[in-house]
């Protein structure tokens, strides 16, 4: 089996459930294509018996699953039939991150070919249908050809993006994991595949169609692989908001620890006497849960504090909070969004079970969970859970995610006028204290 690391998809992160129905037509199969759907099957029912954190996964009984669906399978006379077989089987789990991805859409998810090793730099936000621009990285491609935030991305090296999220959103229009995937999808085609530029289409701040060739350039940020997960580059960004007494920091994933905690660290201690702290975890698709930990530490000044707890087949992680000498008693914001998933949610929902920070933004992506994409022999992608986190409030984040405190949808104007509505909300309040 080919594996493909969650933080492709965006990253380790990459989860409120994946029930996807092929747009495909359907056509009459041959023989070695039934026997690759049925060999997908078997490899769907082995994974989630041997993997699922409980022995008899969601309290069912696994093998009669099995031997009632294996007729229909092997009866599967498209793929689409092939895909409603392993889709029933997975729905009967009533548990989000398992599901079948058609092959045609696992491209489109960075499946395959993803690559963290150029970048036109840009970042980009799903409203409604519209894929626009919300960062532009200062020296990149991007930036020196005038980009600016808040234009709306037409079309991608000749293709246009409507049919592509449109097609994304039929399947994940009632998922938390919405805005999560379809930037992947987005960034995927700006960033990976072959050639060392991109025409890109852009609807400007004027309504006006322009076209822009970017080149691929070095991503923002340090070269960092960790284990079996794929070298991405990750950054660190702090800075002084709210007339200098407001310390801000943001970073795209929880990674790289030794460097990141120690750029964390000092950014925490230089503002012990800062009227407030902002963490902004927006797009951050998450990394490593123990990081969540460490950092809560830094705002924590009580022991036995628990963001949360995860359940696996064979053990319990508690995330517990490790308090630091010296803590930040001031207020503390988190501006979280759709595409805010894994470890970004493990500290923010945590932070706010705890009563330590109030978060801005709009619900993150529900995607809490460590899961995993195979490709399965008949082409197309199946995502697992190997494990369950129940946040200390009480409640699962998956399927669910982290509701603000404070809502405040980003809007194509509030870009176009150089606002950000979560940061500003999140400064009022620290002052207002």
């Amino acid at each position: 089996m080919m594996r493909t690391s969650l933080r492709r998809i965006p990253a380790i992160a990459t989860r409120a459930g994946v029930f996807i129905a092929s747009a495909a037509l359907a056509f009459a199969l041959t023989p070695l294509e039934r026997q690759h759907n049925i060999e997908s099957f078997e490899y769907v029912w082995k994974t989630v018996r041997d993997k699922h954190w409980q022995v008899k996964p969601a309290g069912l009984d696994w093998q009669a699953v099995h031997d009632e669906l294996r007729p229909a399978i092997e009866k599967a006379d498209s793929m689409e039939a092939a895909r409603a077989v392993m889709n029933d089987m997975l729905d009967r789990l009533h548990q989000t991150h398992f599901g079948i991805v058609p092959a045609e859409l696992y491209s489109d998810l960075g499946g395959e070919g993803a690559s963290g090793d150029s970048s036109v730099g840009l970042d980009v936000r799903i409203l409604g249908t519209d894929a626009l621009v919300v960062a532009v990285d200062a020296g990149s491609p991007a930036a020196k050809e005038g980009v600016q935030r808040g234009w709306q991305i037409l079309k991608i090296g000749g293709t246009g993006l409507e049919p592509i999220i449109t097609k994304l959103d039929a399947s994940y229009n009632k998922s938390t994991m919405r805005e999560l995937v379809l930037r992947r999808a987005i960034l995927t085609r700006l960033d990976a595949g072959s050639g060392e530029s991109v025409s890109v289409e852009f609807l400007d701040g004027a309504n006006q169609r322009v076209t822009k060739r970017l080149a691929k350039g070095k991503p923002k940020g340090t070269l960092t692989q960790l284990g079996f997960l794929y070298p991405v580059h990750v950054w660190f960004d702090s800075s002084r908001q709210g007339g200098g007494n407001i310390g801000y920091v943001s970073f795209n994933f929880f990674l790289d620890p030794p460097r990141l905690m120690n750029l964390f660290a000092e950014a925490v201690q230089s503002c012990m006497k800062c009227d407030g702290f902002i963490i902004d975890v927006r797009g951050n698709p998450g990394g490593l849960g123990a990081m969540a930990m460490g950092m809560a530490g830094w705002f924590i000044d009580q022991g036995d504090q628990r963001l949360g707890t995860m359940y696996m087949r064979d053990t319990t992680l508690k995330f517990i909070v490790n308090p630091r000498a010296s803590t930040f008693a001031g207020p503390v914001a988190i501006l979280v969004d759709g595409a805010s998933a894994s470890t970004s949610e493990i500290l923010a929902g945590g932070m706010k079970d705890l009563g330590r920070a109030r978060i801005f933004g709009t619900r993150t992506a529900g995607a809490a969970l460590p899961s995993q994409f195979e490709k399965l022999p008949n082409g197309d992608g199946f995502q697992y859970a190997m494990a369950n986190y129940i946040s200390e409030g009480g409640k699962p984040l998956e399927g669910l995610g982290v509701t603000p405190d404070v809502e405040t949808p980003l809007t194509r104007q509030a870009l176009l006028e150089g606002k950000d509505p979560a940061l500003d909300a999140a400064i009022a309040w620290i002052k207002a204290k």
